[in-house]
């Protein structure tokens, strides 16, 4: 048995010990947020926080992590209020969204050691891969983020999670279903 701690809660792993962190957390606890992407660790969308560090889950078996404090997309977060989160948002650098959450983790990471990186310092840590071609966005993204999370600047709310489409729909006069 393999034990850490995820998302703050106490984890319990009854799983061959070189499994990897990936699989544990999306077929096991079904958090799915974390992505498979290359299998590699070469595109980044499986990035988790590890004891405060961006680490790729697909190279980091479960035994290798016992006792640690693994953060997951659904962690930061849940509301999207996280300075990352809503910046990404605003910066409306989700394109197709596979590769964001470890995007944002990389991210959350990288302003926990940094609170002012620079362009070449985010390009550095930033190393995940986007077919979408989100990168001009993201670095605006984490210079907004750095900012809201020093207290700078503020970010507008970013919208609610699992909004009705009836409600999208009235508050958008493009989507209005026609009247009856």
């Amino acid at each position: 048995m393999t034990r850490f701690t995820v998302n703050n809660l106490p984890q319990e792993y009854r799983l061959d010990p070189e499994t990897p962190l990936l699989w544990a957390l999306r077929d096991v606890s079904n958090l799915t947020g974390t992505k498979y992407g290359c299998g590699t660790g070469h595109c980044g969308a499986c990035t988790v926080d590890i004891d405060g560090r961006a680490v790729k889950s697909c190279q980091v078996t479960i035994g290798s992590i016992e006792g640690t404090f693994v953060t997951t997309i659904e962690g930061l977060a849940r509301d999207r209020s996280h300075p990352v989160q809503a910046a990404f948002l605003a910066a409306q650098v989700v394109q197709c969204g596979y590769c964001i959450p470890g995007f944002v983790m990389a991210t959350a990471a990288l302003l926990r050691a940094n609170r002012d990186p620079d362009e070449a310092t985010i390009a550095a840590a930033l190393t995940n891969l986007c077919r979408c071609g989100i990168y001009p966005r993201l670095v605006d993204a984490v210079r907004q983020a750095a900012a809201a999370a020093r207290g700078d600047a503020t970010l507008a709310p970013p919208p609610r999670p699992g909004i009705d489409p009836a409600e999208a729909a009235r508050e958008t006069p493009a989507l209005t279903p026609p009247k009856p």
